[in-house]
């Protein structure tokens, strides 16, 4: 544009800008410290840090002037600028805040992939950043009964167990039928609702014999708005909260064709409660470890959390609640299923972290 502009007569200053913010500068800098968490940060001093950052970025100024200037792109050097220097943040939060006068910024939350090692989100581009950025792994999966107000067991499948105990909402589709089910296999008689499409899929635990126990049929559209108690209490009595909500993303190709939501932690989810006026909460902090209100599991990793969270529900299932988690789970929680699942899953291209999806 600088060019075809100067090609038409106008006068157009071309001056070379160094961009020297941003995460990378960040880590090459902490690598060359020998330090990688943000508390180490901290330790140091930020100043500190700043200051080998700022080291870090200029450190190959004379070659790349070299470089440019060999490929003939006809730049100012002796009248650059850099990202780094005051006037021009400066410059930067002016423009921001035109915008803000004018009513065109606002504050909320957006789910976003996060990585809880490098404490930042990354923008969906950087998931196809190579070709190891997804990467087969093992996760829990559970099939959890939540305990409907009309009695049945409404039954949510996931594979993030960790997500559970800020559980908002249910999915389903207004298109699919829907089953109630009566079934002893746990040793207690209860009513199970599923997609009819999915029974079959739950034949262990439901019985060969399920589909001859069908006591309801129902369509999607027919639940939504029942009330049901979430699998946890950490949050029970949130405002509009712990219904079951129509969902047209909600499939029978796997689960159960109903769906946990927890909007803190799933774009989707948090689209649909947003729609119903439920506020999003979000338990877990930059490292990725639990925070208030969820106690029992206050400062342990979320990946950490899956196995204790299923053993608490195995216990409180089995009528033998156990260890400090177990008292948060819901009376009346049945745990039908436990497995693993391997899925291809969005890993940090910095550092191979596995990733998690979170509001921010």
């Amino acid at each position: 544009v600088p060019r075809f502009e100067t090609m038409r007569g106008p006068r157009v200053e071309r001056r070379f800008g160094w961009d020297t913010h941003g995460l990378p500068a960040e880590l090459e800098a902490m690598s060359q410290l020998g330090i990688k968490t943000k508390e180490e940060i901290v330790e140091l001093g930020i100043d500190v840090f700043n200051a080998k950052c700022r080291e870090s970025v200029l450190r190959y100024t004379h070659e790349w002037q070299e470089y440019v200037t060999r490929q003939a792109r006809w730049v100012d050097f002796e009248h650059d600028y850099k990202t780094l220097e005051p006037w021009y943040m400066e410059s930067v939060i002016w423009a921001f805040k035109q915008l803000y006068d004018k009513g065109l910024v606002y504050e909320g939350y957006r789910v976003l992939p996060y990585c809880w090692n490098d404490q930042t989100p990354l923008s969906t581009h950087e998931l196809r950043m190579d070709d190891d950025v997804y990467q087969n792994r093992q996760d829990q999966a559970v099939t959890v009964g939540c305990r409907l107000e009309t009695g049945e067991l409404a039954l949510i499948w996931t594979t993030t167990p960790w997500t559970l105990p800020s559980n908002l909402g249910i999915a389903v589709n207004p298109e699919v039928e829907y089953v109630v089910v009566e079934s002893d296999v746990t040793g207690t008689t209860e009513r199970y609702l599923i997609a009819a499409a999915r029974l079959s899929a739950f034949a262990r635990e439901l019985g060969d014999d399920a589909a001859e126990h069908i006591v309801e049929r129902l369509t999607g559209a027919d639940l939504i708005g029942r009330r049901y108690t979430p699998p946890f209490t950490y949050y029970l009595g949130a405002a509009n909260a712990h219904r079951i909500v129509a969902a047209d993303f909600v499939t029978t190709e796997d689960g159960t064709g109903l769906v946990h939501l927890s909007p803190g932690f799933g774009e989707d989810d948090k689209a649909v409660m947003d729609a119903v006026g439920v506020e999003t909460v979000v338990p877990v902090g930059p490292d990725g470890r639990f925070t208030h209100p969820c106690a029992g599991l206050e400062g342990r990793h979320v990946f950490d959390a899956n196995v204790p969270i299923i053993d608490a529900l195995t216990s409180v299932t089995r009528g033998a609640p156990e260890g400090p988690i177990a008292a948060f789970v819901s009376p009346g929680t049945v745990l039908l299923r436990r497995e693993t699942y391997e899925h291809s899953y969005p890993h940090c291209w910095r550092c191979r972290k596995p990733l998690i999806y979170m509001a921010v």
